[in-house]
């Protein structure tokens, strides 16, 4: 019973990637970083804050977009899921998990291995 109860919230976790930027409401991290970012707390400094951090949010997804089809499809998957947990969900936060993922999918193959294909420097498998 537990099992089935833990596959199924798993399985709301994982979306399709349909080839295109995940829409993600980014009102409610804006609306904290504006709250947290040492405006005097007026609230039009917090209104002028969180409208910034929208503006951000939303160039940082234009720049996404046009890299999107480069990221590999399972980090998409991922990250975009990591990105929704949460709550609180951001562009940049997506986009950085994605070019992490690609610069160590870069790193692991360029990185020299042994005749059994693991890497050079890594300790010995016992």
């Amino acid at each position: 019973m537990m099992f089935a109860k833990a596959l199924a919230l798993g399985a709301q976790l994982v979306m399709p990637v349909n080839d295109g930027v995940p829409t993600l409401n980014v009102d409610q991290v804006c609306t904290g970083i504006a709250q947290q970012g040492g405006a005097t707390f007026h609230d039009s400094a917090i209104t002028q804050e969180k409208k910034d951090c929208v503006d951000s949010e939303h160039a940082i997804r234009d720049e996404l977009a046009k890299q999107w089809s480069s990221f590999n499809s399972s980090d998409k998957v991922h990250c975009t899921n990591e990105s929704l947990m949460g709550g609180e969900s951001s562009y940049t936060e997506l986009l950085t998990c994605l070019e992490m993922a690609r610069d160590v999918r870069t790193m692991h193959a360029t990185e020299p291995t042994d005749a059994l294909g693991t890497p050079m420097g890594a300790p010995p498998k016992h």
